[in-house]
């Protein structure tokens, strides 16, 4: 019937074709005046007749209607080529027995004109599908810049952004940072998730690809971490409510942008706040480094000494603090431990076993070079 699916199972030829469509999608009035010229077209192409530009245009009309009302694709189809049978039937019933010949020879006919009102109708529906997405993506990406913009702080964007976006605005979030060149990890795990049902965003902020998951159920903070197993990659703490998600995919970004070279896997924010605040010092931490650590770039002390030192002091501030285990991991005696942290203190002016200088030093390491991370 032209691509129209008739509620009451009825053609307008009188032919059965028992497949319905949705009352509330395709108005009755546009039904039937895209179902008449449908037939025209058929019959027109089939007789070799000309064709007036409004009935030509037909099949791209439906396929692109169609797809904006929701009709499905496979049941559109199935309705346009039960044209065939219509056309044929009404055909049957008109022919004198003296043209029953030449009008099975005519079967082709009747079929090919059918399947290619089918194929405009396809194509022009999936060429709008596709178009809607465009737009649903543009509009998708459009607000989750503007939730990023507000910082969360506009209570009427967190709103309208949760529904374009499909987030619950009192929802739990986890948000994932990488570089562009290990975005395509972030997509796949995006990929995923949207198979899952999982509510999802994952586009480009700056220079860094972010993920948005709504966590739940199913969609856990573990799950979201395995399907990003091989990216390298920076997870923020779990963000309380919408509006917390712009800082929770700042602090992601921050993460992802401290990972070593050598990094393959996710790394949680919390394992590596001092390498963070090192990197967003800047300059300051810079400053920082060359005051409290430039005492081993004295003349008298040689460069195998000041990396011995240094050695001693990351070792003991990456461990738990104490004498005997920073020994034992060094393979030397605690006394020399005590002699070299007090050679580091009459350099430096600063003693790594006091807390307030324990935590000077390890931000001027991190900022002069980053330390080892954790696995």
């Amino acid at each position: 019937m032209g691509g129209q699916v008739r509620e009451d199972g009825g053609h307008p030829f009188g032919v059965g074709g028992a497949v319905q469509r949705p009352a509330d999608r395709v108005p009755d009035t546009q039904f039937r005046d895209s179902a008449w010229q449908a037939f025209e077209l058929l019959l027109r192409t089939v007789a070799q007749l000309p064709v007036p530009p409004h009935v030509a245009d037909v099949s791209r009309r439906v396929g692109e209607s169609r797809a904006l009302q929701g009709v499905p694709l496979d049941a559109l189809l199935e309705a346009a080529r039960l044209d065939f049978r219509v056309v044929w039937a009404a055909l049957v019933r008109r022919a004198e027995p003296a043209d029953m010949t030449e009008l099975v020879g005519s079967a082709y006919h009747v079929w090919e004109a059918v399947e290619g009102h089918v194929t405009g109708i396809m194509t022009a529906y999936q060429r709008t599908v596709l178009e809607m997405g465009r737009r649903e993506a543009d509009e998708r990406r459009m607000w989750f810049a503007r939730l990023m913009e507000s910082e969360g702080h506009n209570p009427t964007v967190v709103r309208d952004a949760g529904l374009a976006l499909g987030f619950a605005p009192d929802g739990s979030f986890l948000c994932a940072a990488s570089s562009a060149a290990a975005g395509p990890g972030l997509h796949q795990a995006a990929t995923a998730l949207r198979a899952a049902d999982a509510p999802v965003q994952q586009q480009m902020v700056g220079g860094d690809a972010v993920l948005v998951v709504q966590l739940g159920r199913q969609t856990t903070r573990e799950r979201v971490t395995e399907l990003l197993a091989d990216s390298p990659c920076g997870i923020a703490p779990p963000a309380a409510g919408l509006a917390a998600v712009p800082r929770a995919a700042g602090l992601a970004i921050a993460r992802a942008q401290v990972l070593p070279p050598e990094a393959h896997s996710p790394r949680l924010l919390e394992d590596c706040w001092l390498d963070v605040l090192a990197h967003r010092a800047g300059d300051f931490a810079r400053d920082l480094a060359d005051d409290v650590l430039g005492g081993l770039d004295a003349p008298a002390v040689s460069r195998s000494e000041a990396a011995r030192l240094l050695e001693t002091v990351r070792t003991h501030l990456d461990g738990s603090g104490s004498i005997a285990e920073t020994a034992e991991a060094l393979y030397c005696h605690r006394n020399t431990v005590q002699h070299r942290f007090a050679r580091f203190h009459e350099l430096t002016g600063r003693d790594p076993r006091r807390p307030d200088d324990a935590a000077l030093v390890a931000v001027a390491l991190r900022a002069r070079r980053p330390g080892p991370e954790p696995a």
